[in-house]
């Protein structure tokens, strides 16, 4: 009887505090350092989701292993919607495909909330190596088997998934450099300490503007607003090659459906302000929103592309 009626009280408790929510500020933990496509994503949306929800969106760099310290951080937190995830591709689609070993299941201990943003990637390169084209890129790689280094944000990052897919379909072979995160991976390549990154447009899109990165080829079907002058991967006849990277927002499983679908409309109508659409149309980010039932099946088809592709590449990481 007393079970019971504990049992009672905390679904009373649940449900009102559910209802009242949010009452205090809601901390958004970025799983990668400042200056990458997620930080940069997660800061886009802050604004516009403090002013709807009335709270302060404190946004939170938790980096480490390639986003899982951060993702599982979230998996692990008491589910009361205060603690969210800007999760991506690499966080809940690619690391899960690679990782023999994962701290969380990206389908059974997340909820999903809301998608927000697809960017393609980019091959960038250090403007001294003697290239002006992804077909010069391919044939002095072909000559340099193994030599040329490719940066990444991190061991299992889409990045990093995104350079083994092109390396298969152009008979490439890179050196694989992984660093804690886009932005020492960016540093190091305009510093010349290595050749090449395949990297999120929106983080790389300002160094390809000012000279200080050279964009060769870009992910999709069309050309890029933010860089026009660079082919895409299908003009350049690499069709097997494209990738991006979605983002979303994402909270710990058993989060409360009145909490979700709060969330879900203060994101809707935050991706729906101009000063949001500017903020991602300036990196050449796609905006995307949508149902959270529209997130879950997203996740389950990028689950089984990545998972086919790590696969097909014999790639499996500890």
């Amino acid at each position: 009887m007393k079970l019971a009626l504990l049992a009672a009280t905390v679904l009373v408790t649940a449900n009102v505090a559910a209802q009242n929510y949010p009452a205090r500020p809601i901390r958004l933990i970025v799983p990668f350092p400042p200056g990458g496509n997620i930080d940069i994503t997660a800061r886009a949306i802050a604004p516009g989701l403090t002013d709807l929800l009335g709270q302060t969106i404190v946004v939170d760099n938790r980096a480490g292993a390639s986003g899982i310290i951060g993702t599982d951080l979230v998996a692990k937190s008491n589910p009361d919607g205060y603690t969210l995830v800007l999760a991506s591709s690499g966080t809940v689609t690619v690391a899960p495909s690679l990782y023999t070993k994962m701290p969380y299941d990206s389908v059974k201990d997340l909820s999903a909330i809301i998608l927000l943003s697809y960017v393609p990637i980019v091959l960038v390169v250090n403007p001294n190596l003697p290239v002006k084209s992804v077909k010069d890129f391919i044939a002095l790689g072909k000559s340099r088997p193994g030599k040329m280094t490719m940066s990444s944000p991190g061991s299992g990052t889409t990045n990093q998934l995104a350079g083994e897919l092109f390396q298969m379909e152009t008979g490439t072979k890179f050196l694989h450099v992984p660093y804690k995160g886009a932005g020492p991976a960016l540093i190091d390549l305009m510093g010349g300490q290595v050749d090449m990154l395949f990297d999120q447009l929106s983080a790389s899109s300002n160094y390809i503007k000012i000279g200080k990165l050279r964009a060769l080829v870009v992910a999709g079907e069309q050309r890029n607003a933010v860089i026009p002058e660079v082919p895409t991967m299908t003009e350049s006849g690499l069709k097997n090659c494209d990738a991006g990277t979605f983002t979303a927002l994402m909270g710990p499983a058993r989060l409360p459906r009145e909490i979700i679908n709060r969330l879900n409309t203060a994101g809707n109508k935050t991706l729906a302000l101009a000063a949001t659409r500017d903020r991602f149309s300036a990196v050449g980010a796609a905006i995307l929103s949508g149902s959270p039932a529209e997130l879950d099946a997203h996740l389950k088809q990028e689950l089984a592309k990545w998972t086919r592709v790590a696969k097909a590449a014999n790639i499996k990481l500890d």
